[in-house]
């Protein structure tokens, strides 16, 4: 993930709250509520559309069919299965998956540039994301993961809403992203990035929320989360360190994210590591270890539903 751009001054800061509930209750755009004029908004290119998958059938000894491959053509992970007639951890749970960017921003820069409203200020729409020396975009990375998670998440029994279906559409924008989550309704989410950070760092960050209204309620909760992103990527993913470069133990704070600011359910951002440093790229573009960070995303939302 890069910087958000900056857009237009952002109104201020009573005006932004309203605007922000405007939106969660009946998905007005922000220009109609007093946040002064938006930017203009070019038409909306092909989108990448949200997707709810429904649990899978009991573990019956095998192997859940495959997902659909994405352009890097890994299927989705076969998965740990749950011992036949074993009580599955999610049952009945809701669980967003947000896989930042898509694969088709790079060819939509007029639309995903477009400035929207993210609780505090303008920014972009999205961003295309960053990508390894070689070519592997973050974008890919992003929704290889979110596969691998979502089969995860159904074999437990989850049902998994995703906002976006495919890696070759446009967006959908930030602000939309969250209002899918919110509108699942989602019992918690997880925003899956990789990070472009400075060629010499290392590591994952989980990037929590600050209070700005919306997300009020979902502040101590969230931390919760991040608490138990970090104790299973200590665990489970052991060669991504600790960030070396961003937050402190693993953790950051974050109040520039609509992904964040918006949201009504317990929620972090996880950059899985540093794109640009090539230790951490050799990592990002292996299945072996896209499937390990699935895994480790899926114990820790079992984790944290489970209190």
């Amino acid at each position: 993930m890069t910087e958000p751009d900056r857009g237009p001054p952002r109104p201020g800061r009573g005006a932004g709250r309203s605007l922000v509930l405007a939106v969660t209750a009946v998905g007005v755009a922000a220009s109609a509520c007093g946040a002064g004029p938006a930017p203009s908004q070019p038409a909306l290119p092909p989108a990448g559309q949200p997707t709810v998958s429904r649990p899978a059938p009991p573990a019956s000894g095998s192997p859940a069919p495959s997902g659909a491959p994405g352009r890097s053509g890994h299927g989705a992970d076969p998965g740990r299965l749950a011992p036949a007639g074993s009580a599955r951890p999610l049952a009945g749970k809701i669980v967003g998956i947000d896989p930042g960017h898509n694969g088709g921003n790079f060819a939509a820069a007029s639309y995903i540039g477009h400035q929207v409203w993210n609780g505090r200020e303008w920014e972009a729409c999205d961003t295309t994301g960053t990508e390894t020396d070689g070519g592997y975009t973050e974008a890919q990375f992003n929704f290889d993961v979110a596969r691998y998670l979502r089969a995860d998440l159904r074999r437990d029994g989850a049902t998994v809403v995703m906002t976006r279906s495919s890696n070759d559409g446009v967006g959908p924008c930030i602000d939309r992203r969250s209002e899918i989550i919110n509108a699942a309704p989602a019992n918690v989410a997880v925003d899956i990035h990789a990070d472009g950070g400075p060629a010499s760092g290392r590591g994952f960050t989980i990037l929590e929320p600050v209070a700005d209204g919306p997300n009020d309620a979902v502040i101590a909760a969230s931390a919760r989360l991040g608490s138990n992103v970090r104790q299973a990527f200590l665990a489970d993913v052991p060669a991504m360190p600790e960030s070396t470069y961003n937050g402190d133990q693993g953790i950051m704070l974050r109040d520039d994210l609509a992904g964040l600011n918006l949201i009504t359910v317990p929620k972090v951002l996880v950059e899985c590591g540093n794109m640009r440093n090539a230790t951490d790229a050799q990592m990002l573009v292996s299945p072996a270890f896209q499937r390990l960070v699935a895994r480790a995303l899926a114990a820790a939302i079992i984790a944290f539903l489970r209190r």
